[in-house]
């Protein structure tokens, strides 16, 4: 790993992803604030260490668009000027990723279950029509794992071998209704991806050796799936593992007890 690849660095980046995100809720009074909380690390990765200037991210879970802006913005891909604008009239940076705003956010998403077909179609054009070096990785929540699209998209992936697609599921364990396993049961959830056909690892979805391993693997001739166990909230206490902060806003206390623990946080892992 580079200097700024660290595990160091990486939770350094994280930390202000967060802030900006929650600034950014904050300022908005905006809800999907767990889901983007989960899927932080797991940005903070591919923008730092993964994704290549030709390569394509596809977020399929676009309810956790803001942290999408988020990570754009600290890593130089997103003005502080245009960040200001999410959530307003006229935006360019709605609460679902729209598409023709933002170069790095090639279609919109978040009507779930349609990101993964998006991500396999591309991934076939750059393998099989374009003979192009680009890879594709594609975000999901663990509940948009429910929509049969999901997976007819990951059979033809397998089908056509596509070892240029990595798909990262942000399995947080929580969806709009509930648990994900009362909600409707994916376990053995790595088995079901093998038995499509997928090259599978898991992680845990907030330790970026962990997350570095699991990507960093040797292609196989096939299409990858990373499986990140996550925390739905992660980084502020009352948030955690809760399906209530799919919906709600953060009042101003609210705010300012989550920023009081990122500082906590960063004290305690620089210190």
């Amino acid at each position: 790993m580079t200097e700024v690849t660290r595990p160091e660095a990486l939770a350094r980046a994280a930390l202000a992803i967060r802030r900006r995100f929650l600034g950014m809720h904050h300022q908005a009074r905006s809800g999907h604030i767990g889901s983007g909380l989960s899927a932080i690390d797991l940005l903070t990765y591919l923008y730092a260490a993964w994704l290549q200037p030709i390569d394509q991210l596809i977020l399929s879970k676009g309810h956790a668009a803001s942290a999408l802006y988020a990570t754009l913005n600290h890593f130089g891909k997103l003005s502080d000027a245009e960040l200001s604008t999410y959530y307003q009239d006229g935006t360019l940076l709605p609460a679902h990723p729209a598409p023709g705003g933002v170069a790095a956010i090639p279609a919109a998403t978040g009507s779930l279950g349609h990101g993964l077909p998006i991500a396999v179609g591309m991934a076939h054009s750059y393998k099989h029509l374009r003979s192009s070096e680009a890879r594709v990785a594609c975000l999901l929540s663990d509940g948009e794992c429910n929509e049969g699209s999901t997976w007819e998209a990951a059979l033809f992936a397998a089908h056509h071998h596509l070892d240029n697609l990595t798909v990262l599921v942000d399995a947080n364990g929580i969806q709009a209704f509930g648990r994900t396993e009362e909600v409707l049961a994916l376990e053995p959830f790595a088995k079901k991806w093998e038995a499509f056909g997928f090259d599978v690892s898991e992680c845990n979805g907030h330790d970026f050796a962990q997350i570095h391993a699991a990507l960093g693997r040797p292609a196989l001739s096939r299409p990858r799936c990373v499986i990140a166990r996550t925390i739905k909230g992660r980084g502020v206490s009352f948030m955690e593992n809760t399906v209530d902060w799919h919906y709600w806003p953060m009042s101003d206390a609210q705010y300012g007890q989550a920023i009081a623990e990122l500082d906590q946080a960063e004290r305690e892992l620089f210190r």
